[in-house]
């Protein structure tokens, strides 16, 4: 099990991966110490801020447990209206909307992959001379390399969204309540397509952001 850990340290982010259990059970708040982490981080004292999981929905702060929950929304986290293309400016959010959107609970758990932290205690060493590789500009592909890496992309999207859908309609069944109306297998299936439909714009936002 590797976790993506996502280190903000005066306004610039590190990447760093860790294959620590410690993590599990931890929640969004809690503080941990960077020497179960990594042997690099020693001396350093980090608190998690936010994460995803393996489909890529966010954990929310305050919900209890680590499951999937679909909650209703209506302003703040979650629902900030995204910039347009064409550089125009991102709008705020529309009064009276109400969005219905597919979350996790604040804590780590096995199929969280990314988490978000922020530097509480430094260590002996900046992160700027940890990793060093990582200051380095990102080097411009020739148009014929990004033609083919686009094609990549495209095809690794399609294939993690089937992936993340699967897995979302496989996970909806187990919670399910029973009901006159899935009181079958057939049913309930039925029911975790219908559900899975529901999150179709959703899928799309976590794909783009997971084909990253």
């Amino acid at each position: 099990m590797v976790f993506k850990l996502n280190i903000s340290d005066k306004g610039k982010a590190w990447k760093v991966e860790s294959n620590t259990e410690s993590l599990i059970g931890k929640k969004i708040d809690d503080e941990v110490d960077g020497a179960e982490l990594s042997d690099t981080l020693e001396g350093y004292t980090l608190k998690i801020t936010g994460g995803t999981d393996n489909a890529g929905f966010p954990h929310k702060q305050g919900l209890q447990g680590g499951e999937l929950k679909r909650l209703i929304f209506t302003k703040g986290w979650g629902m900030h209206k995204k910039p347009r293309r064409g550089g125009k400016k991102k709008v705020g959010t529309s009064k009276g909307l109400r969005l219905r959107k597919t979350v996790r609970g604040s804590q780590i758990s096995e199929k969280s992959t990314q988490i978000n932290m922020i530097v509480v205690k430094q260590g002996q060493k900046p992160l700027v001379e940890l990793f060093p590789e990582q200051n380095k500009p990102k080097e411009v592909p020739q148009k014929a390399e990004s033609q083919a890496v686009q094609q990549t992309q495209t095809a690794k999207k399609e294939e993690i969204k089937k992936e993340i859908t699967k897995e979302i309609k496989e996970e909806i069944k187990e919670d399910i309540p029973k009901s006159p109306e899935t009181d079958s297998s057939v049913k309930v299936e039925k029911a975790a397509e219908k559900i899975a439909e529901e999150v179709t714009e959703e899928i799309k936002e976590i794909v783009e952001e997971v084909s990253k």
